[in-house]
């Protein structure tokens, strides 16, 4: 645990600042920041912004990326797609889920994720009935989180049907499915682990409207307490809108307002065909649009959008979802430059105060994270989580430039990889690019997808 750390530059809560001092305590909590003060003391590094929050993340998605861009016979889709990640899952096993999760918080964490959403909805056996644990699956999620040192958000999925209307699931989805008792289980199982662990906390997710009905959900949401948020994929197909279309008259947003407050303590993800008037609604509510560019551009998704729903300030945060890249730097500039692409105009993404994309969308996936993942993180600021990335300043794409014009540069100009340091409730887990188990937790992975290809 590191005690104090001294940073020649730093984003705090209110802007920049040099020269500042920051005290952390026992639980890995800032304690106290100074400014203009000298270095007496404690780590010493030359520039500090907080860590970035990942809102949503399939884990065992990761063993698979790249496997889903051969070309089928037909027009290939999200639905396509879905097909090859069904048949992956199958062998899934929870040590496999160990592994692949390690290897992938590891990569989160050197590419400046400081917390990660868990979007986890591989509940049970290959048979589809309950492990001894019912919540063996999560709990190995969170049991790799803690053995990488990164910040979790447990996100069990809330899984009951195959189709709106409380249509029948498809035998691929066996090992997702729960009834109200089975899944309140699995949570309040998560919240005795993670109890007393300031890095972790526990929300619920809904996977979609296609797979739960209102009293289900209602019934989940009235029996669990201390919920960090709820999560809920939503209007990310055209296919899922014409569906809800059809079963109900109403599209998938317009629904789930009509039936749920929807608040500050909900994240909706990809939300990506929206009205006007349900971009409005869903701004104006104070939820967090959880949006995950490079992956809805690998599954063919469309684009959020994004530029009304900033302009009338709408909360919302990055993923990285099915971990086709795991990079936060990545999924902030395809949010900016899918925008350019439709607008054919440059810097949509900013705003009245902030004319610097970059900050500006740096600003906002922090705030956002922060919320969706229920913790208190994503600012430097007393009382919040010591969660730190220090950037290369001396790294030739950033050398010469100073505070918003940095972080421009960062996300903006090119690809290779300027985190140095990553602290975590004041552990520094990244140590000039490195982490101290690195080399066991990739050999553990190369042996994990070798008993997965047999």
């Amino acid at each position: 645990m590191t005690s104090r750390i001294w940073a020649a530059s730093a984003l705090l809560h209110d802007g920049w600042a040099s020269s500042v001092g920051i005290d952390i305590d026992a639980n890995g909590d800032i304690s106290n920041i100074s400014t203009a003060t000298p270095y007496t003391d404690g780590d010493r590094v030359e520039l500090l912004i907080a860590a970035i929050p990942n809102v949503h993340s399939h884990a065992h998605q990761r063993a698979m990326a790249g496997l889903g861009e051969r070309a089928g016979d037909s027009a290939d889709s999200f639905w396509t797609w879905r097909k090859v990640m069904y048949h992956y899952l199958e062998r899934i096993q929870p040590e496999h889920l160990t592994h692949i999760a390690a290897q992938l918080y590891l990569e989160m964490l050197k590419a400046g994720y400081g917390c990660v959403g868990e979007f986890q909805y591989l509940h049970h056996g290959l048979d589809g009935k309950p492990y001894d644990n019912p919540a063996e699956m999560s709990l190995q999620c969170l049991q790799a989180a803690q053995q990488v040192g990164i910040g979790f958000t447990a996100l069990p999925v809330l899984y009951r049907f195959g189709g709106f209307g409380s249509a029948d699931p498809l035998d691929g989805q066996k090992r997702f499915l729960n009834d109200a008792d089975g899944f309140i289980d699995i949570v309040q199982r998560l919240q005795a682990a993670s109890a007393g662990d300031g890095n972790c906390s526990v929300g619920i997710a809904p996977h979609s409207l296609r797979a739960i009905n209102r009293e289900l959900l209602s019934e989940v949401i009235g029996s669990l307490d201390d919920l960090a948020a709820i999560h809920l994929h939503i209007a990310e197909q055209t296919k899922e809108v014409d569906d809800c279309l059809a079963w109900c008259g109403q599209r998938p947003v317009e629904w789930l307002y009509d039936h749920f407050a929807v608040d500050q303590n909900w994240c909706l993800i990809h939300a990506t065909h929206m009205t006007d008037a349900e971009t409005s609604t869903m701004a104006d509510s104070g939820c967090v649009a959880g949006l995950c560019p490079t992956t809805e551009a690998n599954l063919g998704d469309g684009f959020f959008n994004a530029a009304d729903y900033f302009a009338r300030q709408g909360a919302w945060a990055i993923g990285s979802d099915s971990h086709i890249s795991i990079d936060p730097v990545e999924e902030l500039r395809w949010l900016e430059y899918g925008m350019r692409l439709q607008t054919r105009r440059r810097n949509v993404l900013v705003s009245p105060t902030v004319t610097n994309t970059g900050r500006n969308l740096l600003d906002g996936a922090l705030a956002g994270g922060a919320r969706a993942c229920g913790r208190n993180i994503g600012r430097i600021d007393a009382g919040q989580r010591a969660d730190f990335v220090v950037l290369d300043h001396n790294h030739p794409r950033l050398y010469g430039r100073d505070q918003d014009d940095l972080l421009d540069s960062w996300i903006f100009s090119g690809n290779e990889n300027l985190v140095r340091d990553v602290y975590v409730g004041g552990n520094k887990v990244i140590d000039n690019g490195h982490h101290a188990n690195e080399e066991e937790i990739a050999r553990n992975y190369r042996a994990t997808l070798d008993q997965l290809s047999k």
